[in-house]
């Protein structure tokens, strides 16, 4: 039979999508639908867990507050700012009292280690700041070997450092000279100083020690005799 090209049936033939095809993209489909379901469901627990999160630091928030607040009722305010004012002035007193020198210890420093064979005719006491202090002195010694010892003392005192003697010269009524020096600031500290006599005083307080009755035979005590 010769093949014309034309069909002799007139049902349509079926131009559609195969069934295997078609059950493959409605799989991709339901996987795409279903993942994004789950991942908005996600972001709405998220956002709840964040909402509740915030919620729950802001009531602790106010709850400690409320709480600091009861116990600085409790603490007495006016009674806080009171002792916060005193230990201020403390403090500065401390500070005034750390910075302060007393002169008389340098004075008295000076009368211990100076020589008897040595006077001193004038002293000029220079203070630039609390740190820098120095003496300018116009004196008379016996003898040159005495000006020597007055050296060696005056840089073994603690006080008085760095001596330099000058303008040696041997007069009729002894060995004139000048004299500059450095005063050691921490030694004549009036604190440093108060601190010292404190612990001075500590020591020789000592408790008054109980007599044994064993040490000294008691008053109308006799001893026996044969």
């Amino acid at each position: 039979m010769v093949d014309t090209g034309i069909t002799s049936s007139f049902i349509p033939r079926d131009t559609s999508v195969s069934p295997s095809a078609s059950r493959r993209g409605g799989g991709l489909n339901d996987l795409l639908l279903l993942c994004s379901i789950v991942l908005f469901v996600a972001s709405l627990a998220l956002a709840a867990g964040v909402f509740l999160y915030g919620r729950y630091l802001v009531t602790e928030n106010t709850a400690k507050i409320s709480q600091l607040e009861r116990a600085q009722e409790g603490f007495q305010p006016a009674l806080i700012q009171q002792l916060t004012r005193l230990d201020d002035r403390m403090h500065a007193a401390e500070r005034v009292l750390s910075a302060h020198i007393a002169p008389s210890l340098f004075f008295q420093a000076l009368e211990q280690a100076t020589l008897q064979t040595i006077s001193f005719q004038s002293l000029d006491f220079q203070v630039a700041d609390n740190q820098n202090l120095t003496i300018k002195l116009v004196g008379v010694a016996e003898s040159v070997n005495s000006i020597a010892l007055q050296a060696d003392l005056f840089s073994k005192n603690g006080v008085i450092t760095s001596p330099i003697f000058s303008n040696i010269a041997r007069q009729i009524d002894g060995v004139h000279f000048n004299l500059s020096a450095a005063v050691n600031p921490s030694a004549i500290n009036y604190a440093g100083a108060a601190s010292s006599a404190a612990g001075r005083v500590q020591e020789t307080a000592a408790p008054p020690v109980n007599p044994s009755p064993f040490d000294a035979p008691q008053q109308g005590a006799t001893e026996p005799t044969n």
